[in-house]
């Protein structure tokens, strides 16, 4: 996210329209990115909650009173709501922020207008009377006194109730491919070599599709640890393979920055390639490189790409020998050799 819409959400306090928080009041910041500065005057304890591991690591190194994957406690003073680009997700963190808040405390809320905070304002606005709103940086912050009663967030939570996916998947509102399986997974699985055994690892595992398909199509293989940076969907990831066979174990972990302390002999994984909208192929690139270190020497790397990303030469940088050996009008999927 840009860090405009970080200081949206900060503007109010900074322009003197709302009175910043004082010492002795905690203050739960949802959906918090790295990157703010509190505004002057600012007392209050503030406790960040980000579930994606690299924006959580960054938080940890602000020193603030507390970061957290999930929230926790209630009876905060006052809630910050970082809304981003997933509507359902945006919907939860404000009927979080209504459920630990003390009645008539504070609910300020920001986004981007590409991001369709204008739209969020509308749709809060059937629900709740707002006090204010105020644009600034191509962004809007809004905000609301806690009900009295937690009927709003009743109703914003059952807009946006777990899914479930094929009758099989358990996903959430804003986890990557909530709704369905991704079509880049799911020719990765329908490609997997019956022979794969011993150590298999899932990196970017995501809600756990792939690690799912690994254990029902590979008979082989005898441990399954799956690494992923979003809290969420790892959690969620735990449920859908609580009855898979092989033993398994989970990592929330930021693969670019963090190293794998075991070794594998397989690695599996539909990298991401966006952190924002554009095409951000190095993310891609940099899994590659982890993957090719957590391997065991002979070991091997199956993986699905976008057919327009060029990912061929980082594979020859890393790898003894790679082959693209499946593909389809938006995919290709790779094996490749430690």
């Amino acid at each position: 996210m840009s860090g405009d819409a970080l200081k949206t959400l900060f503007h109010p306090f900074e322009a003197g329209v709302l009175a910043a928080p004082a010492k002795g009041e905690r203050v739960l910041f949802l959906g918090a990115e790295p990157g703010f500065r509190l505004p002057e005057g600012w007392g209050a304890d503030l406790r960040a909650v980000q579930g994606f591991r690299p924006d959580f690591r960054a938080l940890e190194g602000m020193r603030l009173s507390s970061v957290t994957p999930r929230a926790e406690g209630a009876g905060y003073s006052s809630a910050l709501v970082l809304a981003g680009r997933h509507r359902g997700r945006n919907e939860l963190f404000i009927a979080g922020a209504i459920e630990r808040t003390k009645p008539g405390g504070l609910i300020l809320v920001a986004g981007s207008k590409d991001d369709g905070i204008a739209s969020l304002r509308k749709r809060l606005e059937g629900f709740v009377s707002l006090d204010g709103s105020l644009p600034k940086y191509h962004g809007l912050a809004f905000w609301f006194r806690r009900p009295a009663d937690e009927a709003v967030a009743a109703e914003l939570s059952g807009a946006n109730p777990p899914m479930l996916v094929e009758d099989r998947f358990r996903t959430a509102p804003g986890m990557f491919s909530f709704e369905r399986i991704d079509a880049g997974s799911r020719l990765l699985a329908a490609n997997l070599p019956a022979d794969l055994s011993g150590a298999v690892a899932d990196f970017c595992a995501g809600w756990g599709y792939l690690s799912a398909e690994v254990a029902l199509r590979c008979p082989g293989v005898a441990a399954l640890d799956l690494y992923e940076a979003d809290f969420e969907a790892l959690e969620a990831a735990k449920v859908n393979l609580e009855r898979a066979r092989p033993p398994k174990a989970f990592y929330w972990q930021d693969l670019l920055t963090e190293k794998v302390a075991r070794r594998y002999d397989a690695i599996v994984m539909n990298p991401p390639f966006h952190k924002s909208r554009a095409a951000e192929p190095e993310i891609g690139a940099g899994m590659i490189r982890a993957a090719a270190v957590a391997l065991k020497p002979g070991g091997r790397l199956l993986m699905v790409a976008n057919r327009k990303l060029p990912y061929e030469k980082v594979l020859a940088a890393v790898f003894s020998r790679h082959a693209e050996i499946a593909a389809d009008g938006l995919f290709k999927v790779f094996s490749a050799r430690r």
